[in-house]
């Protein structure tokens, strides 16, 4: 970027090029910079990080700076870098997802994976979901502006601030209206995972996999206790998976006939 240049603000998603949480957040970061959108021309929800190596993609024009991709978000992160955007991205926005991403979400989410190819091409990437309302709790499109409020805070400061490359916060806004946060870490998300069979009408069975959360209270400073609290979760994730520390396992800890450990 030159000294002229408006910082450049790429947005994806999973949900799709029309989702409403997308146009919100677009809404929102008016303002911040050049907004570009290139996201999935369909949902593209639970692919997790996966990337079109076996087919072709597509790309189609919806109007200014705004681009759909036949394929994952971050196929979409991967076109906007090198076919699309004039210049590489000073930030990457991955939302508003309808639905949250917490805890071990991460390694499913294709909300997550826009941000995280971000990251590991040297840019910040911020991941942002909404929790969805259930009965008596506020219009999702009172929460959507709300959190798109947020995620345009928190644009602006890194803008402001740049942080160190390969930076990927996750946001999770709860289902209600408060503008409070936390710092949080990555918390238990346990699925009542269920895989349904059901029947076509020629009777060739199908299955369905899925299943609500479990219930029950999570740890203190995990970014589900924040939302179960009713407050917008921020959490820093890395790209290393390595463990440290005392669980690591280290010397010794595998007994192998054949193989000489050095």
């Amino acid at each position: 970027m030159s000294t002229t240049d408006p910082p450049l603000i790429l947005v994806t998603n999973d949900d799709g090029v029309g989702s409403a949480g997308l146009d919100t957040l677009v809404h929102g970061l008016e303002g911040l910079g050049e907004v570009w959108v290139v996201a999935p021309a369909e949902e593209q929800s639970a692919v997790g990080h996966g990337i079109s190596l076996a087919r072709p993609l597509r790309v189609h024009e919806h109007g200014p700076r705004r681009f759909a991709v036949t394929g994952t978000p971050a196929d979409s992160v991967i076109m906007s870098i090198h076919q699309i955007c004039p210049r590489p991205p000073d930030l990457i926005i991955s939302g508003i997802n309808h639905g949250l991403n917490l805890g071990t979400d991460v390694f499913y989410s294709g909300t997550i994976a826009g941000a995280l190819e971000g990251a590991i091409r040297g840019l910040t990437g911020l991941a942002v979901s909404q929790d969805l309302p259930g009965p008596g709790e506020p219009a999702l499109d009172a929460l959507l502006a709300r959190t798109a409020r947020f995620a345009a805070e928190v644009a602006r400061a890194v803008l402001a601030t740049p942080l160190p490359g390969g930076t990927v916060l996750n946001l999770n806004a709860p289902a209600t209206l408060s503008e409070a946060f936390t710092w949080t870490g990555l918390g238990p998300r346990v699925y009542r995972e269920t895989v349904e069979r059901r029947f076509d009408l020629r009777g060739v069975p199908y299955y369905w996999i899925g299943g609500p959360p479990m219930e029950g209270r999570s740890p203190e400073g995990t970014d589900s206790r924040a939302v179960e609290d009713g407050m917008l979760s921020v959490t820093h994730l890395g790209l290393d998976l390595t463990v440290r520390g005392e669980a690591r396992l280290g010397p010794g800890a595998l007994a192998l006939e054949r193989f000489e450990e050095r």
